[in-house]
This record gives structure tokens, C-alpha cells and sequence, in this order.
């Protein structure tokens, strides 16, 4: 009797089970190429996991070492989904021995319909200081449209 009652207690006591769902963007323009995914969790601020993501310039003259770049959690630098909008910003450093440089990714989108769909603006920099020889460093945008999507 004891047994079936502390069951009852526990069940009782059991918050709700938090669902987890996912969230991917998408811009494909004259300007870049930029694909993120990741999975959410519902509940405890929504945090992120399995973020993977990539991003491609598509002028060449973007050094090819920032000009294509993947993305890990490690590289979301800020993260916000509140169900009407949907904000990133990824920021990634260059590997290797070069001279300092990064590329940086800004995404704002607005919920648009019921259904999950965002859409909104990105844009994508990279600042080099390779090939200066002391002079200026290169800066690198370009802005475009982004669409969204959460599960």
C-alpha cells in the first residue's frame, strides 16, 4: 500500500516533460550562401544544441580561409527565440597562423505565420588583416534576405 501511494505522490509531484524541436535558416542569394541548423529545448530559456552551420561569400575576393566557414555551438555567439522573433549571431575567428581576422554573422527574423516560418534580413562580414604590409585592414559585408524556420 505504501508503494502504490508513493506513486501516486510522485506522479502527482512530476512537472511537465519539456518536448525539444528544432530550427534551421537558410539564404541563398548573389551574395553568400548561408545554412544554419540546430535543436532546441522547449522550457529552461530554449537552450541550443547541436548547432552546425556554414557560410560562403560568393566574391572571390573574401580570402578563401574566411570567405567559407563552418559553425559549431562554440561559434554562437548570442542565441534568441521568443516565438515572434528569431535572433543569431555567429562569430568565428581565423585558424591557423595568420594574421587576425573573423567572420561574423547576424541574423534577425520575425515569426511571419503560425506554422514556424521567419523571415528577415542577414548579414555577413569578414575582417582581414592578411596581405596589408602595415597598411589598412579589409572589411567585407554584404546583407541579404534570410528565412527561417521552428519546430
Amino acid at each position: 500500500m505504501r508503494a502504490a501511494m508513493a506513486s501516486i505522490v510522485m506522479l502527482a509531484c512530476a512537472g511537465p516533460a519539456f518536448a525539444s524541436g528544432g530550427l534551421s535558416c537558410e539564404a541563398k542569394d548573389e551574395a553568400a550562401r548561408i545554412e544554419v541548423e540546430s535543436g532546441v529545448t522547449r522550457g529552461m530559456g530554449g537552450p541550443v544544441f547541436n548547432f552546425r552551420g556554414s557560410s560562403e561569400f560568393v566574391s572571390e575576393k573574401v580570402e578563401a580561409d574566411l570567405g567559407k566557414q563552418g559553425y559549431t555551438d562554440e561559434h554562437l555567439a548570442q542565441y534568441w527565440l521568443d516565438g515572434e522573433e528569431l535572433r543569431l549571431l555567429l562569430y568565428r575567428e581565423r585558424d591557423g597562423d595568420k594574421p587576425h581576422g573573423y567572420v561574423e554573422i547576424t541574423i534577425r527574423t520575425k515569426q511571419i505565420d503560425d506554422e514556424g516560418t521567419y523571415a528577415g534580413s542577414y548579414e555577413l562580414s569578414a575582417f582581414d588583416t592578411t596581405g596589408t604590409d602595415g597598411g589598412e585592414a579589409r572589411t567585407f559585408e554584404v546583407k541579404g534576405e534570410i528565412s527561417c524556420f521552428v519546430e
